[in-house]
């Protein structure tokens, strides 16, 4: 009985040493150790073990509530020693506390002894129960034998169906290619949810190995498709940068900028608390999708720096050769406009509005009056809506990944684009005695002419799709492009009859 109790406080002495390491790391300083139960005291005490233990427990727990599972998660290095490790996971399962936090960090100890075998490829091979039978995975094998002195909790057989769950959910996360469909998945809450229902069977060693094993793989394929994601955002952003541009896309009524895309640390977004990363992975996610809804513009950046001018420049001629066309063919007018080569910078910038005239027009939709929320105000016109514009305005699932979803976003999108030609086609009626702010909106104009001709390929694309399942939708996509169109055919006029 001794002899158990002492092996007992060596455990927790272990702990102990391992803790006081990450609170001066953290802290800077050493934390005061209650008296009697340092090294030196707990080396000599033969006699009261069981209220030497009693004491180590309340001290070590009072540590506990100071040390986060983010903290815990840095702290297990490569270098971390398996004893240590080993010693943590004993102490947590005896405890087998219910809290989350609690049963993070043996989540996180699990995971650790199972990415760091004490032998290379050891737990590759599977073997068999006592009984000959049921198949045991070397790291259940270890963690049974880590535990033997442990009172481990019994699991039930519903417990025993839970963990069916994570075979076919380790085949779905192989089948991810890239990190937006991680993300949209919901794989992390639906594997949360499934630890939350095993409760205390959690500590069970067949649970603890199933779920590292889960860990390890959704850790591994999560790594590879952030890494992915971000070097693509990256490579955009310098490609912006080297152009001269500032402003990549706008997430959340937020501009994200060339310096917001250079901060992000790759290392410590992955080495922190996955909970409280969280919403910073779903804002990469989101700038991801932003750039990825922009293909002729994101396709150009992504190449070698001088083929990236050259690219930008021959869509934006390709984009002004209506106007020019019309102007050749026009009389000389008291103005001459000369279409730009279109840059980054500009693309970015009228992204930025688009998105603020998004934003304002939901926000009329949503308010309005059911009767008048058709008619939109603007500041030198009135923009008409169609019913399913509006409902687009006003719908609730824009960020799904679904059908009615891209078609609302198109609707928006096509709109926006309309309402922007509009109001910088009124800017240039009232600034024709001034050419430098006429050459303003005319710069303006153009940029959106290439915009607007991109949104209309992706509408139609979406428009297509919506056909077998809701022609409805596709009939509302075919007429905004047709008033889109109009516009913008309007606009082409104006750049290529100045003063008419």
């Amino acid at each position: 009985m001794a002899e158990d109790l002492k092996f007992e406080l060596s455990i927790l002495a272990t702990v102990q040493g391992f803790y006081q390491k990450l609170m001066r790391d953290s802290l800077g300083g050493d934390v005061p150790i209650p008296s009697g139960l340092d090294e030196a005291s707990l080396r000599q005490s033969d006699n009261g073990l069981p209220e030497t233990l009693s004491r180590m427990y309340r001290w070590l727990h009072v540590l506990d509530m100071a040390i986060t599972p983010a903290m815990l998660r840095q702290a297990l290095t490569p270098e971390t020693d398996s004893e240590v490790a080993e010693a943590l996971l004993r102490y947590f399962v005896r405890r087998r506390e219910s809290s989350e936090i609690n049963r993070d960090k043996t989540d996180l100890i699990a995971t650790f002894l199972y990415r760091h075998p004490r032998v290379s490829g050891q737990w590759e091979q599977h073997g068999y129960g006592l009984d000959g039978a049921l198949p045991l995975s070397p790291f259940e094998i270890a963690l049974i034998e880590i535990l033997a002195d442990t009172d481990v909790p019994q699991l039930p057989e519903e417990h025993v169906q839970l963990l069916r769950n994570f075979d076919p959910l380790r085949e779905e996360i192989t089948r991810y290619r890239d990190f937006n469909a991680l993300m949209d998945s919901g794989i992390v809450s639906r594997v949360r949810e499934i630890k939350r229902w095993l409760d205390s069977s959690f500590y069970h060693p067949g649970v603890l190995a199933t779920v590292a094993a889960h860990n390890a793989a959704f850790g591994q394929r999560f790594d590879q498709l952030f890494a992915k994601a971000l070097g693509e955002i990256k490579q955009f952003a310098q490609a912006l940068d080297e152009m001269g541009g500032s402003i990549l896309s706008t997430v959340d009524g937020v501009e994200v900028t060339v310096e917001h895309v250079a901060a992000i640390e790759e290392h410590e977004m992955l080495k922190a608390d996955y909970n409280n990363a969280l919403e910073k992975f779903r804002r990469v996610s989101r700038l991801k999708k932003e750039l990825d809804r922009r293909p002729p513009i994101r396709k150009s950046l992504l190449a070698p720096a001088a083929r990236s001018a050259t690219a930008a420049s021959n869509r934006s001629t390709a984009a002004a050769k209506p106007a020019r066309i019309a102007a050749t063919k026009a009389p000389v007018a008291a103005q001459t406009f000369q279409p730009p080569v279109i840059t980054a910078q500009q693309i970015s910038a009228e992204e930025g509005k688009l998105r603020r005239v998004e934003e304002s027009i939901r926000v009329f939709v949503r308010v309005a009056d059911p009767k008048y929320r058709q008619i939109v105000p603007m500041r030198f016109f009135n923009l008409m809506l169609s019913p399913a514009e509006a409902d687009a305005y006003n719908a609730t699932f824009l960020e799904e990944k679904s059908l009615r979803a891209d078609v609302a976003r198109t609707l928006i999108r096509s709109v926006s684009c309309i309402a922007r030609i509009n109001t910088e086609l009124e800017e240039i009626k009232r600034s024709q005695s001034m050419s430098s702010l006429w050459k303003l909106h005319a710069d303006a104009l153009v940029v959106l002419l290439d915009i607007s001709s991109t949104t209309t390929e992706e509408a139609g694309s979406v428009a297509k799709a919506a056909e077998k399942g809701d022609a409805s939708s596709s009939k509302a996509i075919h007429e905004t492009i047709k008033k889109l169109r109009s516009r913008s055919d309007v606009a082409v006029k104006t750049l290529a009859h100045p003063g008419s």
